[in-house]
């Protein structure tokens, strides 16, 4: 089958019932569980303009998809069908992380932010330290002892 929208089967694009572990053959789903080792969290995360919807739901929630797809031409100029963006919302409430319900004849999309919360849990920061990218060790220095090491 052809690849819809740049998304592939495993994605959502076309194939596998929603929300159901097709590879595993469990038929079982997935997306009720509120485990934070869900695999379609990470997934749903890793591509960019699913993060974009994510960002344009919560600058604003109970958007319809013709509304999405606007505020994400307008504001980020991401151009994509509505078959497109339907789908990445679709891989989003499969993760969880967007809920649906419908107004009259609109469908509306709100973000839940449950699973991000469940996987902040998992892995906390530790209080009063950073972890820089470069060295990975946390950066306890102060505003005010960051300038003792410059000469």
């Amino acid at each position: 089958m052809p690849n819809v929208g740049g998304m592939t089967e495993r994605e959502g694009g076309t194939g596998t019932g929603a929300g159901t572990d097709a590879a595993a053959g469990t038929g079982t789903d997935r997306a009720a569980g509120t485990d934070a080792d869900r695999p379609e969290v990470f997934k749903a995360l890793a591509d960019g303009t699913r993060r974009a919807i994510l960002d344009e739901l919560v600058a604003r929630d109970g958007q319809t998809l013709f509304e999405i797809c606007a505020r994400l031409t307008t504001n980020r100029g991401l151009v994509s069908s509505r078959q497109a963006v339907s789908q990445h919302l679709d891989v989003l409430e499969r993760a969880g992380l967007v809920r649906t319900h419908r107004q009259g004849r609109y469908k509306l999309h709100d973000v839940d932010t449950r699973p991000l919360a469940q996987i902040a849990r998992r892995w906390p920061v530790p209080d009063g330290t950073t972890r820089t990218p470069a060295t990975s060790t946390p950066d306890t220095r102060t505003p005010d002892t960051e300038d003792e090491d410059e000469p």
